[in-house]
């Protein structure tokens, strides 16, 4: 760490730029006498991250003022109701620990529009969410838009979604509600029709600076040697020709999609005062999308750069001055290992972001499923480190992208040579390519069969609920499904729910994507809400019933039970069966899950402390006997001590 982060913070006047010391003298007394308090706090790490990144360009002091001014000057603008959250939240840091559970969508495969989603309130309160991810709401550049990730406008919503009003009406209630709202923050790249790409092509050299650009193929071919394809099929290569510029422009993701330059101080100033002023719309947490590709270094494969954790720990002291009662949540979709640096755990030890994805989790559920067997979980759970105080692990059954199965090679690869097999079985079985697959998914940008490729599909029509045929195997394909929602309930200190999971809503239809006729195999999974089976979520006799009955179940037993909560450790207790997977949360609470489609029982009592001996089924309230736990095919089972 460096030498002015154990200092003592000194910010009285004498310490603060005159403009600002001038700015709180004429603000409100109160607001002005915590800002100068939050100000202390985070100064000192603020400054030596930014002078890490920015100390060497021309008048980086005069910079850093403005970067202060326009800081508190949001700080000063945010409305009394988030004001009074942040005060609240400032009290109990802990807040987003206490069961939340979270729930992600497209606002219009959900509702439409910000509009509609007003509406659907009282279904996520019914559900006990508290939490509410909306994919992409900005202006977004004409299709193709990477379904919004490419966006044109941060100070705009969508106009085909509503309008700033909107926004600003839907946070006041969702917050009414109890419930959170998480915008993405698309931090690496924007549209090319966003003003700065726009200007750009018409030969502003500033905005040209606030990009990438290589003059040469050969130049190309140095940089593509150590970088990553993350669409290999419809988007190649990391760089798109712009005829006028006469050059080309990084672009890791899509041709559309630029990727900023974080070397420019005004990039990263802008950006931070875009996501300070959506704070200021109500929006209390940010998905930061795309955060591990913020930083470029010749030679390298521009990931995970020492620079990218110095950004995000600025912009987090950022957020604790202007909006403290906000979230920071990491897209890095990354092996376990390589995730600690975004909880601040790095080289370079500093707050950074509260929440980031448990994607191996993920994986490993799903390998779990094909194999009947817990080995990779149990693997990736003993790996999963200890987080800093405050931040949790997002965990999931499904999302918006497609199952990444390579996240998972560092647990194959410690298990011997040969163990990266499984992967490609894997990600086989889900595409319905192995013999008694019951999954109904498809590959993601599959162009060798031998490869190991991502897998496309919603979570019902992998566990194969779309595919059965009788009364037993839709049962097996439902108790799958609530087998992994289970799981990810019991793990995640933020647990999140994909639209229409709650009611094993299958597969986009094949009319439904024919009428989109855009070549992203993941529409397969971003269907629209199905009202038919929205209307059946209280009828017992449907599996969209049993379904929504028994999600609710666990997650107000979640809510209920102090035990069951994650700011008590994890452990892996030992079981025999490879097909059963045992964990303790803390000392009160234990989860059994059975990944086979048999019956099986397990001792457990000789693993156990004396107080879980005798422990209650949480949604039964029955006394379990662990002495020989019986376990129906695929079942999940909750249990605390007696009043916990």
């Amino acid at each position: 760490m460096s030498v002015i982060e154990d200092r003592p913070a000194l910010v009285g006047e004498a310490h603060l730029p005159a403009v600002l010391n001038d700015l709180l003298a004429h603000a409100d007394a109160d607001r002005a006498d915590v800002l100068r308090a939050r100000l202390a706090q985070e100064l000192p790490l603020l400054r030596d991250r930014l002078s890490r990144l920015y100390s060497n360009t021309p008048d980086y002091a005069q910079w850093l003022n403005r970067v202060l001014v326009q800081t508190v000057q949001t700080a000063l603008n945010r409305p009394a109701d988030l004001w009074a959250l942040d005060l609240q939240r400032e009290a109990n840091p802990n807040w987003h620990l206490q069961g939340m559970l979270g729930y992600c969508t497209y606002t219009d495969k959900f509702a439409g529009n910000l509009a509609g989603v007003r509406q659907r309130i009282p279904h996520l309160q019914e559900l006990g969410v508290t939490y509410l991810h909306l994919l992409p709401f900005l202006k977004p550049g004409t299709p193709p838009n990477d379904g919004g990730f490419a966006v044109a406008s941060y100070d705009e919503v969508d106009p085909k979604l509503g309008t700033l009003a909107d926004l600003q009406q839907l946070t006041r209630e969702l917050r009414a509600a109890g419930i959170s709202l998480c915008s993405d923050f698309v931090l690496n790249h924007v549209s090319h029709e966003h003003a700065w790409a726009v200007q750009a092509r018409a030969g502003s050299a500033q905005h040209q600076s606030f990009f990438h650009w290589v003059k040469s193929p050969e130049q190309i071919a140095a940089y593509e040697k150590n970088l990553v394809q993350i669409f290999p099929n419809t988007a190649p290569g990391n760089f798109t020709f712009v005829p006028e510029v006469n050059a080309w422009t990084w672009t890791t993701f899509y041709p559309y999609q630029w990727d900023l330059n974080y070397a420019q101080p005004i990039v990263f100033s802008e950006m931070a005062k875009s996501l300070l002023q959506l704070a200021n719309h109500g929006v209390e947490a940010f998905r930061l999308d795309s955060t591990g590709f913020l930083w470029k270094r010749a030679g390298t494969n521009c990931m995970n750069q020492p620079e990218v954790h110095w950004l995000l720990q600025a912009l987090r002291c950022l957020t604790n001055i202007a909006a403290p009662g906000t979230l920071l949540k990491a897209e890095a979709i990354m092996p376990t290992q390589d995730l600690p640096p975004y909880f601040g755990l790095g080289d370079t030890q500093g707050p950074e972001c509260h929440v980031a994805y448990h994607s191996s989790l993920m994986s490993a559920s799903w390998v779990a499923l094909a194999e009947e067997n817990t080995q990779l979980i149990q693997d990736v759970l003993f790996h999963t480190p200890a987080l800093p105080e405050g931040c949790t692990w997002m965990t999931y059954v499904r999302c918006h992208d497609d199952i990444g199965w390579n996240v998972l090679r560092p647990e194959l690869d410690a298990r011997g040579p040969d163990q990266r097999s499984r992967l490609l079985h894997a990600s086989q079985f889900f595409a319905g390519q192995v013999e008694g697959s019951y999954a109904q998914g498809a590959a993601f940008q599959a162009s060798d069969t031998n490869a190991v490729h991502g897998t496309n599909g919603m979570a019902a029509a992998l566990v194969g609920l779309k595919s059965a045929q009788t009364p037993e195997e839709q049962f097996a394909a439902t108790s799958r499904l609530i087998l992994l929602q289970s799981l990810s309930l019991f793990v995640g200190g933020l647990p999140l729910i994909y639209m229409g999971d709650e009611l094993g809503q299958g597969n986009t239809s094949a009319a439904e994507l024919a009428a989109r006729q855009g070549p992203d195999g993941r529409e397969l999974h971003r269907p629209v809400f199905d009202e038919a089976l929205f209307a059946q979520r209280h009828e017992s006799t449907t599996t969209a019933g049993v379904i929504y009955a028994t999600l609710r179940a666990y997650v107000n037993a979640k809510k209920q039970h102090a035990a069951l909560s994650a700011e008590h450790a994890l452990r892996l207790v030992p079981c025999a069966h490879p097909s059963v997977l045992v964990l303790q949360r803390g000392e009160q609470a234990l989860g059994v899950f059975n990944f086979s489609g048999t019956n099986v029982t397990v001792s457990l009592s000789a693993a156990l402390p004396m107080h879980l001996q005798t422990p209650i089924n949480v949604l039964t309230q029955q006394a379990a006997n662990i002495s020989a736990c019986e376990l129906a095919p695929y079942a999940s089972v909750w249990l605390t001590a007696h009043g916990s």
